[in-house]
């Protein structure tokens, strides 16, 4: 092998020395200058949010009016409703269901109207905002509907709780107020049956709520609403899921005090005429059932141990069973009324051996479908469409005390013709003065998770059902209200436990001030005998006592339980000087504000607010009510106490005790104000 030669000198770099040279020396100055970039980048990044952060504010107008307006805040993607010219924010609305973090842009689909804002997140949904004519003078109202663009976006608007007492809405098992400590799944927001759900809502409510901000958040009876409670946090409006294309909508109206100037949806139709309360109290039979002739013996053994103990006055009122049981014996339903002449009269019902008491009967929209009525009613063509159904003649079938039923019909007019003919034969034959209608709250179609017609959607029943009702008159009780409170009929408070918690006791006046806001004036209170939910002879003496010392001072007094059978004389004679003065202070105080509710609105039983509207004590006062603006009432609620703390409202005022005669300023907290079992602090202005 031949070597190859050496390389001669030539005084050159060779060209791959110098370039590999140049790069090593070069290669610190482009890193440096890379390095310098980034940072200028990442200088400007920053800059540019610094600026945003601190040139930009978090909030931006998207609608204006003259006295206030709403915001977006970018942060929570929530909207703000704000008042001016204090620029007070008194709504906070968190949005659910559309990107929160995006932040809407200058008007981009009504820019050309002032009194709009209009904006569309792409393919999720759609926000229109508007001013609204007010309901009330020197108030302004702003109307939300949101729009989905996908079937599968569920829209949802949470109302925070945080420095906001809420009221109004749904009644619930254990009632609160403010609502903010109330607890519920969202669920449709539909009157029930708590002995049906008891998770559900109750028997009387509105689509109003009421804020201690002095804003009203008002929803239309024809949007599809679901409502949910998360304790001391929000409560929530929102879409049904799975419905194609369906609004969310509701009309908020700020107002710069408490009670707003604003009438809420329950005070919409103002009370037709005057109804008085009952200066009589109800007892509640529940004696033996099995026949006729024993409903009859109990009656008049009541009849007699009630006179025998100087209670000859009232109401003896029968349940559905022991009302349907006497129906039979004399047949006011179904027999023609020749033939009705020519029966047996030792079949007929005198109710003379009551008197003075007078007799209440019950009935309910449900019949059995093995009763002789649902049979011949599906032998009867025309007849088949007195009960709901999902494709006639096909009734749909629900439950009512345990058994399988068919419910009436109230959009078809003979069936309502049918049912109030009925229900007046009965009173008649009966010689009953007072009527109740049981099962009136509800949704039959929700509770075969059935979507239920148009013209019954939502509580369209309950509204039909309570219109026919009132042509009976004003005796007439019924067991749920919605968008009804203007109509002369009495309203049955929901049934509660024997016991001193929410879901007893101390849900009775939450309950009264929740009845009471919406427009729900004239109510029967749960009978005292420590609730009706209870044993039919309560165990606990105090109970009955601060129970008995509540409803004295509402519309009607009921018991379940006569004294005599709970307590020692004592109660007894206690009862008498409860009902004496029920009949000769309480009822003409509240047909005097009644007169006041007819003419303005206003609810009869106040919370302490009502006179303190800008005291934030005065917001979350449960154990207290007004009636009208000059007699506070503050009883015993807890177990075993004989004082309290008693809030006195109305900076100004003076109030003195019935009791004492002792005189203090308002505005101001008795602390640990002693009351004794057989006293209930009451005070007149």
């Amino acid at each position: 092998d031949r070597a190859m030669p050496l390389s001669r000198p030539t005084g050159q770099i060779p060209e791959a020395t110098w370039t590999l040279g140049f790069r090593e020396m070069t290669e610190p100055w482009k890193g440096a200058l890379g390095c310098l970039g980034v940072a200028v980048f990442f200088a400007m990044t920053i800059g540019i949010i610094s600026w945003q952060a601190l040139e930009q504010s978090p909030e931006e107008w998207v609608l204006r009016g003259r006295a206030g307006g709403v915001l977006w805040e970018r942060r929570r993607g929530a909207l703000l409703l704000r008042t001016l010219p204090a620029g007070r924010t008194v709504a906070v609305i968190a949005v659910g269901g559309v990107p929160a973090a995006e932040p809407p842009p200058p008007r981009d689909r009504c820019w050309q109207d002032g009194g709009e804002f209009c904006y569309a997140w792409e393919e999720d949904a759609e926000l229109r905002l508007s001013l609204e004519p007010p309901p009330a003078p020197a108030t302004e109202c702003y109307g939300v509907r949101w729009t989905p663009l996908r079937p599968d976006v569920v829209l949802k608007n949470c109302f925070s709780m945080a420095n906001v007492s809420w009221y109004g809405g749904a009644s619930v098992r254990a009632q609160r107020w403010p609502l903010n400590g109330a607890e519920s799944p969202a669920q449709p927001f539909v009157t029930g049956d708590f002995s049906k759900n008891p998770a559900g809502y109750g028997p009387v409510l509105e689509r109003y709520f009421l804020g201690s901000t002095g804003v009203t958040v008002t929803v239309a009876p024809h949007v599809p609403l679901f409502l949910s409670l998360e304790s001391n946090r929000h409560f929530c409006l929102e879409s049904p899921a799975g419905r194609a294309a369906v609004p969310l909508g509701y009309l908020l109206c700020p107002s710069s005090r408490l009670p707003p100037r604003a009438s809420p949806a329950g005070w919409g139709c103002k009370p037709a005429r005057l109804f008085p309360p009952r200066r009589s109290p109800i007892w509640r039979y529940r004696g033996p059932e099995g026949s006729a002739t024993k409903i009859k013996r109990g009656l008049r053994s009541l009849a007699k141990r009630l006179k025998r103990h100087r209670l000859q006055e009232g109401v003896l009122a029968l349940g559905e069973r022991c009302t349907a049981v006497l129906a039979a014996a004399v047949r006011p339903d179904h027999v023609p009324s020749e033939r009705r002449k020519r029966q047996d009269t030792t079949r007929a019902w005198d109710p003379s051996p009551l008197a003075p008491l007078r007799l209440c009967v019950t009935l309910s929209p449900y019949t059995s479908i093995a009763s002789p009525l649902f049979l011949r009613s599906l032998r009867d063509g025309e007849a088949a469409g007195y009960w709901l159904s999902l494709q006639p003649p096909v009734p749909l079938l629900t439950t009512w005390k345990g058994q399988l039923c068919a419910r009436l019909n109230v959009t078809n007019e003979a069936a309502r013709g049918w049912y109030l003919a009925r229900a007046r034969r009965l009173r008649q034959a009966l010689g009953a003065a007072y009527m109740v209608i049981e099962g009136a709250g509800g949704d039959a179609f929700l509770q075969q998770a059935v979507p239920p017609p148009a013209e019954l959607a939502g509580d369209r029943y309950t509204g039909a059902l309570a219109a026919a009702l009132a042509t009976l008159g004003n005796a007439t009780v019924i067991s749920a209200g919605a968008r009804s409170s203007h109509l002369p009929l009495f309203v049955q408070m929901s049934p509660l436990h024997s016991d001193w918690s929410h879901a007893g006791l101390k849900g009775v006046i939450p309950s009264v001030l929740h009845y009471s806001l919406l427009g729900y004036n004239f109510f029967i209170p749960d009978a005292v005998a420590g609730g009706s939910l209870g044993s039919d002879t309560p165990g606990d003496p105090e109970l009955y006592v601060r129970w008995l010392q509540i409803v004295t001072f509402l519309p009607v007094m009921a018991f379940s339980t006569p004294p005599w059978l709970c307590c020692d004389a004592w109660v007894l004679n206690l009862t008498r000087q409860c009902i004496e003065r029920h009949r000769d202070f309480v009822v003409p105080l509240i047909v005097k504000y009644s007169e006041e509710w007819l003419r303005l609105g206003h609810p009869i039983f106040r919370p302490a607010w009502w006179l303190s509207p800008t005291d934030p004590a005065a917001f979350t006062i449960e154990d207290e009510f007004l009636i009208g603006d000059e007699v506070l009432v503050a009883p015993i609620t807890e177990k075993g106490q004989t004082w309290r703390d008693i809030y006195l409202p109305g900076e100004g005022h003076l109030w003195m005790d019935t009791n004492t005669a002792r005189v203090f300023d308002g505005g101001t907290i008795l602390r640990n104000y002693s009351a004794s079992l057989a006293e209930v602090p009451v005070f007149v202005k």
